[in-house]
């Protein structure tokens, strides 16, 4: 008994096949936005990413966090293990602005440069960063250069 541990298996299941393809932030924005709960995205703030084939098509999209009115924390090794568990080789990373302010914080873009620094070594192109609001609009880092 003294030589056992835990068994890990690792398993993802597409449901559907990828169809939905990006190829400008609008697209992003459009896909994302009609996926997040209306009921919600001016209450608090959450952080999404939107899994991305070879193709630029969406696989899904998964929520990594969900927190409080200007700010929720992102653990960017779930970030990763959640990317190389679906096979993904692009992630477009999205966070709802509840005050329907569009432009980034120094900790969007730390946060941002970080995430950018670790795909570089798994090779994962992260292709933007939204910023959208309640009203539908959206910030887009690729678009502004920052990315």
């Amino acid at each position: 008994m003294k030589n056992k541990v835990n068994e890990i298996q690792v398993s993802y299941k597409e449901n559907l096949k990828a169809s939905l393809s990006i190829k400008c932030s609008s697209d992003a924005n459009e896909i994302i936005f009609n996926h997040w709960d209306k009921n919600t995205i001016g209450l608090h703030e959450s952080f999404k990413i939107m899994l991305l084939n070879n193709s630029n098509k969406v696989k899904g999209i998964y929520e990594l966090s969900s927190g409080g009115i200007t700010g929720t924390l992102v653990d960017i090794r779930i970030l990763f293990a959640i990317v190389l568990k679906t096979l993904s080789t692009g992630v477009i990373l999205v966070h709802n602005h509840p005050s329907n302010k569009l432009i980034p914080s120094e900790v969007d873009k730390k946060l941002t440069e970080k995430i950018v620094k670790a795909s570089k070594f798994l090779d994962v192109a992260v292709l933007d960063h939204l910023i959208i609001t309640p009203s539908g609009e959206y910030y887009s880092f690729a678009d502004n250069g920052i990315l």
